[in-house]
């Protein structure tokens, strides 16, 4: 190990208190977060303000990103931001027979550090990442093409919300098990049979983080950070149009473990040429031992497929589904829906994607209501959410990439359009390609409806589906959970009976519900250290964001045992 600026006494005086406050708070659920929400309660204690967070992005675009790890063979690039900006950063590509020895060199010192100096360490990059939450909130949007606030929130303290959840949870299941035992076995008149017994977390391997285009960060430093703090390195492969927020965040990880006194070759970063498709060549190499991956299914089934040298994790596609039965608050139901459906054009593995809502109407608070009149309402609601420009590039954000462009242009061929989407113009970014969400009816009924709203179709389109009755809903949710996959599902009934159904749906096909929101929570927003993001259960994802599952299986406990 190298000289240590960061002595385990600092480290621990510093982050012991957090680590010990992430432990009791997903021991009872509670909200707890260290990371402020606010951008104005940052700019002291060393952490960068609005101004010199914008200033520090500025500074980095147009430059090399080099961050001094071994094997580069050639300087890549090419991000150009959904807001119509070139980022102009290149980033060090890596020959791979070259680099990955040099992260395995530093995997036994990092081991033997033992699980509580490992998760101080990494509560001290999740530090130096928070106090440049500003600066990180800019690569995010102009990657991802979030709205600045989002950007700020979901990829500054809500994703380091989840990386700390990580580690705590890391921390937890490696020290279940204690580090020395002394065991004797009584053997009547007999002396007993005595050892000592240690017991060691050992990591499997290298890890390889696959980063998504949306949400870099916050999918990304779940994995990122549940391999660390089990004593793996970390090889982290950004997706090419979001390579940015997570190159930052390496580099931030390799000064602090050098820092510690441990190789920050434990964190390095894969960037690749444009086509090159390197994820691929990398899951399935030997010295790959955990994937993690946020993305399309196909890619993530051929992960889970191919990749068998490796504990694969991954959160794939599914079909999200939400429940319109009846309600106690129609004004309520209709703002909180127009909201989920508007929040980053839709443009999130949360959103609601089919509405199913009877055809012969609900019952609400303001009396008896058609289908029509539902999908009619939710229009406007979405409509009055958007009308001002100002507010619906705040939410909306930017379209991430041709894609998803492409499919809110072809949902209009898909049937009767309830609301058509629009072109919002950005002042600032006149380049954007922002749209308002498009809502389409369909007929449960129709089995030439069916392949639409049985499909994941990404971005800001939805279905409002007409079904026969409660219980065809609720037999169509069960059916879609199964066999596409949900993230999320949300209903809304007055009636115990659905209630129960749809509850019991969502514990057998092991799907996330959320009920009757009609406030300032939404089903596509979930809350570190208390809710669960995806089940791991059914098709959408094979893991969930956080639990003891998502980490134990990172690290094997190997025993010595010794006669006493």
């Amino acid at each position: 190990m190298a000289t240590a600026e960061l002595t385990a006494h600092d480290l621990t005086a510093q982050h012991r208190p957090t680590l010990d406050q992430a432990l009791e708070a997903i021991r009872t659920r509670a909200y707890w977060s260290p990371h402020p929400e606010h951008p104005k309660a940052y700019g002291e204690n060393g952490s960068l303000d609005a101004a010199a967070g914008k200033a520090a992005f500025d500074a980095v675009l147009n430059t090399r990103l080099d961050l001094g790890q071994p094997g580069t063979d050639d300087w890549v690039g090419g991000e150009v931001s959904p807001y119509g900006v070139e980022l102009g950063v290149t980033y060090p590509h890596a020959d791979v027979d070259t680099l990955l020895p040099a992260m395995r060199a530093g995997q036994r010192a990092w081991r033997d550090a033992g699980p509580e100096l490992r998760a101080l360490v990494c509560l001290e990059i999740l530090k130096r990442i928070s106090d440049r939450t500003h600066e990180f909130a800019h690569a995010v949007m102009h990657t991802s093409g979030q709205a600045f606030m989002m950007a700020f929130q979901a990829g500054g303290p809500h994703a380091q919300d989840r990386g700390l959840e990580a580690v705590a949870y890391a921390y937890a299941e490696q020290v279940r098990t204690p580090g020395t035992a002394e065991w004797s076995k009584p053997q009547g008149k007999r002396d007993p049979l005595t050892m000592t017994k240690s017991f060691t977390p050992v990591p499997r391997g290298i890890a390889l983080l696959i980063g998504c285009n949306t949400f870099p960060t916050w999918n990304g430093y779940p994995g990122l950070f549940a391999s660390l703090a089990t004593g793996n390195a970390v090889l982290v492969k950004p997706h090419p149009r979001a390579v940015l927020p997570l190159a930052l965040t390496v580099g931030v990880a390799r000064e602090v473990l050098a820092a510690a006194g441990f190789d920050p070759n434990l964190v390095a970063l894969a960037a690749e040429r444009p086509g090159e498709g390197v994820a691929k060549t990398l899951a399935t190499r030997p010295e790959i031992r955990i994937v993690d991956y946020t993305g399309s299914t196909a890619f993530g089934d051929w992960l889970e497929a191919n990749a068998r040298q490796a504990q694969v994790y991954t959160e794939k596609a599914g079909v999200n589904t939400v429940v319109v039965e009846s309600t106690a608050n129609y004004k309520g139901m209709l703002a909180n829906l127009a909201f989920s459906l508007s929040l980053y054009s839709g443009q999130m593995c949360t959103t609601p994607q089919n509405l199913l809502i009877p055809r012969a109407g609900i019952r609400t608070d303001q009396g008896p209501k058609t289908f029509d009149e539902v999908v009619a309402d939710l229009a406007r609601a979405v409509d009055g959410l958007l009308g001002d420009d100002a507010r619906a590039n705040g939410l909306l954000g930017a379209i991430v990439n041709p894609d998803v462009k492409a499919r809110l242009e072809a949902a209009a061929g898909l049937g009767e359009i309830a609301l058509a989407s629009r072109e919002v113009g950005n002042p600032e970014f006149p380049d954007a390609v922002v749209r308002t969400p498009v809502i389409v009816k369909l007929d449960g009924a129709k089995p030439d409806d069916e392949a639409a709203y049985m499909s994941e179709c990404f971005g800001p389109v939805s279905f409002a589906v007409a079904v026969d009755s409660a219980a065809d809903a609720v037999a169509l949710l069960r059916r879609t959970v199964r066999e596409k996959g949900a993230m999320t599902v949300g209903a809304y009934t007055t009636d115990e009976e659905v209630e129960r159904a749809i509850e019991e749906v969502c514990l057998e096909e092991s799907a996330q519900l959320s009920l009757n929101l009609t406030g300032g929570v939404y089903v596509n927003q979930t809350a570190a250290f208390s809710d669960f993001h995806g089940s791991g259960g059914n098709p959408a994802a094979n893991a969930a964001l956080t639990d003891g599952a998502f980490v134990a299986n990172r690290f094997r406990v190997v025993e010595i045992r010794r006669d006493a």
